[in-house]
């Protein structure tokens, strides 16, 4: 019926188009030229096959699409409550934009959640706190074949590459890096002219190897050896997967090569790039381990490991066995969860695929530890880390040391828009566009990037200091508390079991020895 109205009016605002016209004047002229406006419109979807909505409800059906344009501004700006928006809630952005900005970060009127929630998960402060540390502590990566070890800071700016964010967001996350002292993973993308200002790079090179590529798309050695000699460069990081899309490889269409990422990631200008899902360079854990090993010695004894989201526990358990085996360790091990996700993914993969950041980071740390090798591996934890509190207790799940993406990028100026794989972000930040990205002043937002890093970093050792203990080494899983049921509260300690020093070498546990069993360091579990 509705449809029969819609009709009867185009019919009308004809008529009235033509009366307007006829009588003449500039505000019938405006009336006529805005129904004529009208008419075409309703005529054009009425004869347009791409739309059913359109055919049925000609102009008014347009309401529909302006409406789910702007849906999520709504629902970020209007709806959401404080502390239920995804990915991040308003609470967490806002703490971030506060701290990047150097402005006061407090809470009036007490916490918004709802703290008997099943999941609900805090820390045990004590008594008798103590003063917190003076100084952020740093943690030495570099195991017993590393030359030159690295002090890396407890929190640090995780892969995002160039590309992907703009050449203003690298340059301004680098020089953030510079200024605060901490380090910049490059991510995939390789080491563009925008990573050039001061600060320490972790080089991270992908299934793609940006930046060390043959012109048939493998690892060159000689090419690697000489930029991994770089004195910025400090780390090493092999990319097996990614917590956003863990087992999928990447395309760069070729619209968005132009000649400064083609010239970044070495790739001809214009032409579609493709990252397969898997590594060339090796195909088993053994190969894993050893290739890491030639790596680091091409890299002149610079601390070398790899990056992964985890799938399956017998996958790690291979690794293991593979370096006890082969008697070699990487330098350090990043664990991605699959709440992480800078960079765009089919639904089907950020939702569905990959292990969450907590399992995947214990399982890890525990796995090490089980095969005696924990004291040689720093373990980084990357997924959602945005606060002191995050840091703390990614520490205590299992981690050395924390990188940060998604806030990194609210540092410098992201508002979550969720447009970064359209090239339309609206400061600028994940865009190529030079339209966008020119309102992204550098100075400004290189301060933002080192002022977050700082707060986070003194809110975290006051947290720490809050529960008694005078370094994060202290720190221990029966300090995290979690809301198991409405009647119980159990700590880390309580919930999981861990593993002893060397424990699956000797006499793996009934929840570990299946595992253990089917883990094969020359093959990955298919």
């Amino acid at each position: 019926m509705l449809r029969f109205y819609v009709l009867g009016s185009l019919v009308f605002v004809g008529a009235v188009a033509t009366l307007a016209a006829t009588i003449g004047g500039p505000g019938w002229i405006l009336l006529a030229a805005v129904a004529v406006v009208l008419l075409v419109v309703g005529v054009h979807d009425l004869v347009q096959k791409q739309h059913a909505i359109l055919r049925n409800y000609p102009v008014i059906g347009h309401m529909r699409f302006l409406m789910e344009e702007i849906r999520p501004e709504l629902q970020q700006y209007f709806i959401e409550r404080n502390f239920d928006g995804r990915p991040y809630d308003r609470n967490t952005r806002s703490s971030i934009y506060q701290r990047a900005k150097g402005a006061q970060e407090e809470q009036p009127f007490g916490t918004e959640r709802d703290l008997y929630a099943v999941g609900y998960e805090y820390l045990v402060h004590s008594s008798r706190p103590v003063d917190p540390m003076p100084v952020p502590p740093r943690v030495r990566v570099g195991g017993p074949e590393c030359t030159q070890p690295y002090d890396l800071a407890l929190l640090n700016v995780s892969a995002m590459s160039f590309g992907s964010l703009s050449a203003q967001a690298i340059q301004a996350l680098n020089q953030g890096a510079a200024l605060g002292g901490f380090a910049h993973d490059t991510g995939e993308g390789a080491i563009s002219p925008h990573h050039r200002h001061g600060g320490d790079l972790v080089w991270e090179i992908g299934s793609g190897y940006f930046g060390c590529r043959t012109p048939d798309g493998g690892f060159d050695e000689r090419v690697f050896a000489e930029k991994a000699a770089d004195p910025q460069v400090k780390m090493i990081n092999i990319k097996l997967s990614q917590g956003a899309k863990p087992g999928l490889g990447g395309v760069l269409p070729g619209a968005k090569v132009d000649a400064d990422i083609a010239a970044t990631r070495g790739v001809p200008v214009g032409e579609t790039v493709v990252s397969p899902a898997y590594h060339r360079a090796f195909s088993t854990p053994r190969e894993l381990v050893l290739f890491v090993r030639h790596v680091r010695e091409l890299s002149g004894g610079k601390p070398t490991g790899f990056k992964l989201c985890l799938g399956s526990r017998v996958d790690f358990l291979a690794i293991c066995k593979a370096m006890v085996e082969e008697g070699t360790t990487p330098d350090f091990v990043v664990v991605d969860g699959a709440e992480g996700g800078t960079g765009a993914a089919p639904m089907e993969y950020a939702d569905h695929v990959g292990m969450p950041l907590t399992e995947a980071l214990m399982t890890i740390d525990n796995a090490l530890v089980g095969v005696g090798l924990r004291d040689r591996v720093r373990v980084g934890a990357s997924g959602k880390v945005a606060t002191g509190v995050d840091v703390v207790k990614r520490i205590i799940q299992g981690a050395d040391y924390t990188n940060a993406a998604r806030s990194m990028m609210m540092a410098v100026g992201c508002i979550q828009a969720q447009t970064c794989h359209t090239n339309t972000c609206p400061v600028g930040v994940a865009t190529q566009d030079p339209k966008r990205t020119r309102a992204l002043d550098v100075p400004t937002k290189t301060q933002r990037v080192a002022s977050y890093q700082r707060e986070v970093m003194t809110a975290a050792t006051k947290v720490v200091a809050s529960m008694g203990l005078h370094s994060f080494d202290d720190l221990a899983p029966h300090q995290l508390r979690r809301r198991v049921d409405h009647q119980t509260i159990r700590s880390y300690a309580e919930m999981f079991d861990y593993l002893a020093p060397g424990q699956l070498l000797t006499d793996a546990p009934p929840a570990w020895r299946a595992d253990w069993d089917a883990a094969d360091p020359d093959r990955f579990t298919p």
